[in-house]
């Protein structure tokens, strides 16, 4: 008989809120009854919007988004850089009871074409630059009716295309004075998509009320947000992880957040907590790590008003945590969520964190740690994650197979492997298709990424399963080296001591391929798949293969 290790208590419901509920009645109006009018909502290099401003400016997007004939429960589609743009359109659809969908802005043509087609938005909110790449498909967008265009070069948007609406002018011509739709807390709000590791998107179905409690049960119990704090999100709002760092926790808390439109490479992210004084910032571990490779970076630009930073999206090495916090003096708190529970679930604690795990529970969730057959495991041992809290999506949109196979009841499959230690700590193991069984025993490639990335000549490390000469897995490492360092078979012959030494030895890398860089998503994850079909289309692995380099 199994032995089931404790789990966190959740109260996963949405039941103390009213009935009738519009989750911008909590972000906009709520703020504003709050007498947080005047201060400061959202920043960028060129403006400052007030709450004031903020509802304005979102009424009289959700007002225009109705005079186009939106109606409630109908999609509206939103490809726009981080950007007040952005937030208005996003609650203002919100407010008529039509479903904001953002999408990611990193995409080709082709896959904004099957987001169009797959969510058939009504309209589409799109920078004036992307539009210009999708345009050439429009004859094949049948449920489109309008487009509607943010341009930020000055020229009118009829310019990029005579048949769009330019967001400007809709604007203009809008009331700033709108009432919340009759909607209710289980009505849907927001879709976000959900890549994987393979396959289409997969829409998860949110509803009003997931935002709220992503705000209740992690954003004050563990950010502790309050009105003086400015919070700086590498991650894009198009993402679950991005969406609550950079508009709803600030706004809940009545702070204020940085958006920065373009990509948040090392140099601009010391540049803008320099300039704009963040005091929480969002990353991925990617971004700390390169980061922290750049040299004297903790002299050349002021983090001084950082208290918090923020990790999700992989886990975040010991050595990562250890080394930043040596540097610039401020924890890092590394955590799991995903798209389908919105936000993060679970989570260090400032002044309590584990280096190099995921925390604990955030209060509100429950965990369970199963095996194959869904049997619970006790503490120590391996097996797949389940999760239950009321911010997990109602379902895949049109995907009823494979909502099924990933919830059930209150619980859904994360998809994550994980162990939990005698202290109640989650250790993450990796993906599920990720681990690998070596000699019988499973090797997680995080474990082994982890142990590479804390040799002095290494910057970034991904670890994937190969086939050797008698058809057995065994580890290959992927290895980005630090600048000037020469890839050399001593290097290797070091790293895999090195690993052996620091783990079990069976755990050790057969196979090192020193590459410049390691495929990612926006995001910053890892695709460990892609480097999986590189080594399937390559000859078969052996020990002659082991100078391979992939770029």
């Amino acid at each position: 008989m199994a032995h089931e290790a404790p789990t966190a208590t959740a109260d996963s419901s949405a039941q103390g809120m009213p009935d009738q509920y519009n989750v911008t009645a909590v972000f906009l109006d709520g703020a504003l009854a709050r007498g947080w009018g005047d201060r400061p909502a959202i920043r960028t290099a060129n403006e400052t919007l007030t709450y004031t401003q903020l509802t304005g400016m979102a009424n009289r997007a959700g007002n225009g988004l109705r005079a186009l004939g939106v109606e409630m429960e109908q999609r509206v589609a939103i490809l726009l850089y981080d950007s007040p743009e952005f937030a208005a359109t996003f609650f203002g659809a919100m407010r008529t009871g039509a479903v904001a969908v953002p999408f990611n802005t990193q995409l080709r043509p082709q896959d904004y074409l099957y987001l169009l087609n797959d969510s058939r938005a009504r309209v589409l909110v799109a920078e004036a630059d992307l539009w210009q790449q999708i345009a050439p498909l429009r004859r094949q967008m049948p449920f489109v009716r309008h487009v509607v265009l943010v341009n930020r070069d000055d020229t009118p948007s009829a310019g990029v295309d005579p048949s769009a609406v330019d967001f400007a002018a809709l604007l203009a011509g809008s009331s700033a004075t709108l009432a919340t739709a009759p909607t209710t807390r289980d009505d849907a709000a927001l879709w976000l998509y959900s890549s994987g590791s393979t396959g289409f998107p997969k829409g998860c179905v949110h509803l009003q009320h997931d935002m709220e409690y992503c705000v209740e049960h992690y954003s004050r119990p563990i950010l502790q947000l309050a009105p003086d704090d400015i919070t700086f999100s590498a991650a894009k709002l198009f993402f679950a992880y991005g969406l609550g760092n950079g508009l709803y926790f600030p706004l809940a808390a009545g702070a204020s957040a940085i958006h920065y439109p373009g990509r948040v490479t090392p140099d601009v992210a010391f540049s803008v907590i320099a300039q704009q004084r963040p005091t929480v910032f969002f990353g991925v571990p990617t971004l700390y790590a390169a980061m922290l490779a750049m040299p004297d970076a903790e002299t050349r630009y002021d983090t001084s008003s950082l208290r918090l930073c923020v990790s999700a999206g992989e886990a975040l090495p010991a050595e990562l945590f250890t080394r930043w916090k040596e540097r610039f003096g401020v924890e890092i708190l590394d955590g799991i969520g995903s798209t389908e529970i919105l936000h993060i679930f679970l989570s260090n604690v400032a002044g309590q964190v584990v280096p190099g795990s995921s925390g604990q529970v955030v209060p509100g969730y429950e965990a369970r740690i199963v095996d194959e057959h869904g049997e619970a495991l006790p503490r120590g041992e391996i097996g797949n994650l389940l999760i239950a809290g009321d911010s997990i999506c109602s379902q895949y949109w049109n995907k009823h197979e494979r909502t099924k196979a990933t919830i059930s009841g209150p619980w859904i499959a994360t998809g994550d492997k994980y162990y939990q230690d005698e202290q109640g700590n989650f250790w993450y193991g990796g993906r599920s298709d990720d681990m690998l069984k070596v000699s019988g025993q499973w090797v997680s490639p995080v474990e082994v990424e982890a142990a590479l990335v804390a040799y002095p000549a290494v910057l970034e490390a991904a670890v994937v399963g190969a086939e050797d000469g008698d058809g057995l897995v065994k580890p290959h490492a992927f290895v980005v080296l630090k600048q000037d360092q020469p890839a050399t078979d001593e290097l290797k012959a070091a790293l895999q001591q090195h690993v052996k030494t620091t783990l079990q030895p069976h755990k050790y890398p057969r196979w090192i391929s020193f590459v410049p860089e390691l495929p990612k998503t926006a995001t910053g994850k890892i695709q460990r798949y892609r480097l999986r079909e590189q080594l399937a289309g390559s000859p078969a692995t052996s020990a002659a293969t082991d100078t391979q380099t992939v770029g």
